[in-house]
C-alpha cells in the first residue's frame, strides 16, 4: 500500500490531542486566583479597608502575591514540561506518498498508514492491512499480560504497543476519538500533584478551615461586645482569623514541586506526573533492568564458534539478522558483521524475537529452518550447552544458532555454533550504584539474560551479592515465597515480562517504595505497576510513555540527581510546614483565649504581616528550595502536628502573659501591643530557628538578618509609624524578653519530648 497523497493529508482529519503536561493559562490562573483562603481573605481585606486603616490592609498583599508568584512558578514549570515533552515525543513512521515518512504524533490523519515495530506505541485506534508475525501487547488497556497475534483486518486500539514482528495498520479514529485517550483524558490532564505530602497538606486546610468558622465567629461576638469603638473590634477580630490562615502553606507546597520540575528540566529528565517528585524522595528499592541501564544501548558481535563441520553459519546468521525491518540491537550487531543478507535464502514463516520467548527463528524451505536465541532456552544439555555456560560465566552475552525440524520445534533444536557479543558497560555504572547504597537504596538487578552473564557484570560493578545469581525460572508464584526470596537476594537472570511486573509488585506488598528503570517492551508492566517507573530516552516509545519520569540524555548517572531532588523537596516541605502550622496554632489559642475572656484582641493585623513576614514568609521561601538530602519517612502529618501544636500553643502563652502584664500597668494600647509583638516576634524567630537546623553559614543569616530587620524596624521612625508600634515602655519591653526567653526553652523542650526536633 502507498498511503495518503499530500492532497489526502490536507484534507484529513488530524491527531489533535492535548499533551500530557499542559493546562491552559486559563485554567493555571483559575487554580490559583479562585481558592477558598482567598475568598475568605479578600472578604477580610474588604473588611479593614472599609472599617479599619490602610496599614492594617497589607495582609492582602500578600494574597496577591501568593496568586502571582504560584501562577509564574507553575508557567515556568508548564514551559519547562511542554518543551521536554516535545523533545520526548518519538516520531511516528507513516507510509505517504508510497515512501516512509516519520512525523510528529500531532501530525498523523485520519486514514494515515502507520507502520509498526518492536516497541511502537500505537497512538490512534485502526485496521490492521499488514502483518509480519506482528504481536500487539494491550495489557495497559485489558490488564492481559500474553501478547496478541494481529493479522490483516483486525483491529488494533491506541494504548497498546508493539511487542514483536513488524506491520501496519490504517488509521480509523484520532485525536479525542481514539479508545486509550476517551479513557484517561480527564488524567492525564496536568496536575499539581494527588500524593501524601499534598493529602497531608489537604487535611491540615480542611481542618482548620473547620476550626477557622465556629472560632473566627467567637472572636467577632467578643470583640464587638467588648470594644465601644467598632473599628478597633473589627481590626482584632480580622487580626484573629487572618493568622490562622496558613495561606502561604499552599503556595510554598506547589513552588517547591514546580522548581523540582524545573532543575530536573535543565537536566534533561522530564517528569511525566508531578507526584514523581514525592515518589523520588521515599523509594528504598530500585530495580534496575541491566540491558540498557547498567550496560550502554547497543552491542558489538565478537565470536561466531562453530560446533560442527559443514554448516552454514554465516550465511544463516546473516539471512537471519535481515528478516526485520527494524532490527533488535542483537541483529544490529550481527549485520554489522554481515552488513547483506545471503544470496537464495528467502524465509517463508517466521517467528519474531520477543523477551517471553527469548528466541526468534524462520523457515528457509530447501535450506532448513534456523533459530537464533538463549541456549539455556533453546538447548537441553550438551557440549554446546556446556560451552554457552562457560562463556556466559565471564559476563558474555551468549546466543546459540540452531537448526530444528520446524519452528514448532524449537526444544529440539540441533546446535550449529555459539555466537558471542560484547556488551558495553556504562562508565558511570559503578559510581551511580555506589552513591545509592550510601543512600540506604537497595538496587534489584533483574534482567532477561543468562543469570551467570547477570552476575559478572553485577560482581564486576560491585553490587552486594552479585555473585549470587537466581534464575528466575525456578522461583516460586507464591507472593509470600517470592518477596523473602527478593528480599535476600539482588541479581536475578532469565526474569520474563510478566515476571518483572510479579517482583515489583511483591516488593510492594512488603512495604517497599520502588522504583524501576528500563527501556525495552519487556518493562513496560513493570515499570506502569512501581510506584515509580523510571525510562532511559532512548528507550522504546512504549517505555517512555508510560513511565513518570523519563532520562532524556539516557545517562544513569542522572539517577542520583532525581532522588536528591524528590527528597529536597519533601524534606523542606516538612519543614515549612512547620512553621505555618504553628502561626495557625498561636492563632487559634489566641482567638479562643480572647473569644472566652472577652478581652482585646493583642496585636493588630499588621503586626501579624510583620511578624509573619519576617518569621515563616520570606524564611520560608529560602527553606523551602534549599539542598537537603534527607530521606524521606514515612509519618509527615503526624510529625508535623506534634511539632506546632506544642510550639503554637506555648507561642500564644507567651504573647498573653506579656500583653495582659503590659495592660495591667499605665501603658497605652498601642504599647501594650508592641510587648505583645516583642514577644510573638521572639517566639516564632526561635520555632524558625529549631525548623533551620541543622545551622549552616547561609541558616545562621538567614535567620540572624530576620532578627537583625526586626530590630531596625523597632528604631525607625517610619516604620514604627507604619507598624503601630511604640517600644517606649522599658520594663513592658524588658518583661516581653524575658518572657520570650522562658517560652523559647519551654518550646525546645516540648519539641524535643514530642521527638521532632531536627538534630
Amino acid at each position: 500500500m502507498v498511503g495518503l497523497t499530500s492532497a489526502q493529508v490536507a484534507a484529513a482529519k488530524a491527531n489533535d490531542v492535548p499533551r500530557r503536561s499542559s493546562r491552559s493559562l486559563s485554567a493555571i490562573i483559575r487554580a490559583n486566583v479562585f481558592t477558598l483562603f482567598n475568598l475568605v481573605i479578600g472578604v477580610l481585606w474588604a473588611l479593614i479597608l472599609i472599617f479599619g486603616e490602610w496599614q492594617d490592609s497589607l495582609f492582602g498583599l500578600i494574597m496577591v502575591a501568593n496568586a502571582l508568584i504560584g501562577i509564574v512558578q507553575e508557567l515556568r514549570a508548564k514551559r519547562t514540561l511542554d518543551r521536554l515533552a516535545v523533545i520526548n515525543e518519538a516520531p511516528v513512521r507513516v507510509r505517504r506518498d508510497g515512501r516512509e515518512q516519520r512525523i510528529e504524533p500531532r501530525r498523523v490523519v485520519l486514514g494515515d498508514l502507520i507502520l509498526l515495530g518492536p516497541g511502537d506505541r500505537l497512538l490512534v485506534d485502526g485496521e490492521v492491512v499488514e502483518s509480519d508475525g506482528l504481536e500487539v501487547d494491550e495489557s495497559l488497556l485489558t490488564g492481559e499480560a500474553d501478547p496478541v497475534h494481529k493479522r490483516p483486518g483486525e483491529q488494533v486500539l491506541s494504548g497498546s504497543f508493539a511487542v514483536a514482528g513488524a506491520g501496519a495498520f490504517v488509521a480509523t479514529k484520532v485525536g479525542t476519538d481514539a479508545y486509550a485517550l476517551r479513557l484517561t483524558e480527564e488524567a492525564s490532564k496536568f496536575h499539581l500533584a494527588h500524593s501524601e505530602l499534598r493529602q497531608g497538606v489537604a487535611d491540615f486546610i480542611k481542618y482548620i478551615t473547620w476550626l477557622v468558622i465556629p472560632i473566627g465567629a467567637l472572636l467577632i461576638h467578643s470583640q464587638l461586645s467588648n470594644s465601644a469603638d467598632f473599628r478597633t473590634a473589627i481590626t482584632g477580630a480580622v487580626a484573629g482569623i487572618v493568622t490562622m490562615i496558613p495561606e502561604g502553606l499552599v503556595l510554598m507546597t506547589s513552588i517547591a514541586f514546580a522548581v523540582g520540575v524545573i532543575r530536573l528540566g535543565r537536566r534533561r529528565c522530564l517528569v511525566q506526573e508531578l507526584p514523581a517528585i514525592e515518589g523520588l524522595a521515599r523509594v528504598d528499592v530500585l530495580c534496575l533492568d541491566k540491558t540498557g541501564t547498567l550496560t550502554a544501548g547497543g552491542m558489538d558481535l565478537d565470536q561466531v564458534l562453530p560446533l560442527g563441520d559443514g554448516h552454514p553459519v554465516d550465511a544463516a546468521l546473516a539471512a537471519l539478522a535481515h528478516l526485520d525491518h527494524q532490527p533488535n540491537a542483537t541483529a544490529q550487531a550481527i549485520r554489522a558483521r554481515y552488513p547483506d543478507s545471503a544470496d537464495g535464502w528467502k524465509a517463508g514463516e517466521t517467528v519474531p524475537f520477543s523477551s517471553a520467548r527469548k528466541w526468534s527463528g524462520a523457515d528457509f524451505g530447501e535450506r532448513g529452518t534456523w533459530l537464533l536465541g538463549a541456549p539455556d532456552v533453546l538447548l537441553d544439555g550438551g557440549h554446546g550447552y556446556d560451552l554457552a555456560a562457560e562463556l556466559a560465566a565471564t559476563g558474555t552475552r551468549v546466543l546459540a544458532l540452531c537448526r530444528a525440524h520446524d519452528l514448532a520445534a524449537a526444544d529440539s533444536a540441533e546446535a550449529v555454533a555459539l555466537v558471542t557479543l560484547k556488551q558495553r558497560i556504562r562508565p558511570d555504572a559503578e559510581e551511580t550504584l555506589r552513591y545509592f547504597a550510601a543512600q540506604g537504596v537497595t538496587v534489584k538487578v533483574l534482567s532477561g539474560d543468562n543469570p551467570a552473564a547477570v552476575a559478572a557484570i553485577a560482581t564486576s560493578l560491585g553490587i552486594p551479592d552479585g555473585h549470587r545469581a537466581v534464575d528466575a525460572r525456578t522461583l516460586p508464584h507464591d507472593p509470600d515465597e517470592l518477596g523473602e526470596l527478593l528480599d535476600s537476594h539482588t541479581v536475578f537472570g532469565r526474569v520474563s515480562p510478566r515476571q518483572k511486573r510479579e517482583f515489583v509488585r511483591a516488593l510492594r506488598a512488603r512495604g517497599h517504595t520502588v522504583a524501576m528503570t528500563g527501556d525495552g517492551v519487556n518493562d513496560v508492566l513493570a515499570l506502569k505497576d512501581a510506584d515509580l517507573g523510571i525510562a532511559m530516552g532512548a528507550g522504546s516509545p512504549a517505555t517512555k510513555a508510560v513511565a513518570q519520569v523519563v532520562l532524556l540524555d539516557n545517562q544513569f548517572a542522572t539517577l542520583p540527581h532525581v532522588v536528591a531532588e524528590g527528597r529536597r523537596v519533601l524534606a523542606n516541605i516538612e519543614r515549612v510546614s512547620g512553621l505555618f502550622l504553628t502561626k495557625t496554632f498561636y492563632a487559634i489559642v489566641l482567638s479562643l483565649a480572647v473569644g472566652v475572656a472577652g478581652v482585646m484582641f493583642p496585636f493588630a493585623p499588621r503586626h501579624s504581616t510583620l511578624t509573619n513576614a519576617l518569621t515563616i514568609g520570606v524564611p520560608a521561601l529560602f527553606l523551602a528550595l534549599a539542598p537537603t538530602l534527607e530521606r524521606a519517612r514515612p509519618g509527615f502529618v503526624r510529625r508535623v502536628m506534634r511539632f506546632a501544636v506544642p510550639a503554637g500553643v506555648l507561642c500564644a502563652v507567651a504573647v498573653l502573659l506579656s500583653f495582659w502584664a503590659a495592660h495591667s500597668g499605665t501603658s497605652t494600647l498601642v504599647q501594650d501591643q508592641t510587648s505583645a509583638v516583642i514577644t510573638l516576634f521572639l517566639t516564632t524567630w526561635w520555632v524558625l530557628v529549631l525548623i533551620a537546623r541543622p545551622l549552616n553559614w547561609w541558616r545562621v543569616a538567614l535567620v540572624g538578618s530576620m532578627a537583625v530587620a526586626f530590630g531596625i524596624g523597632l528604631t525607625l521612625p517610619f516604620v514604627r509609624e507604619l507598624f503601630a508600634l511604640e517600644p517606649g515602655d522599658l520594663g513592658n519591653d524588658l518583661t516581653a524578653v524575658g518572657i520570650s526567653i522562658v517560652a523559647a526553652v519551654a518550646i525546645s523542650a516540648a519539641v524535643k519530648v514530642a521527638g521532632t526536633l531536627r538534630a
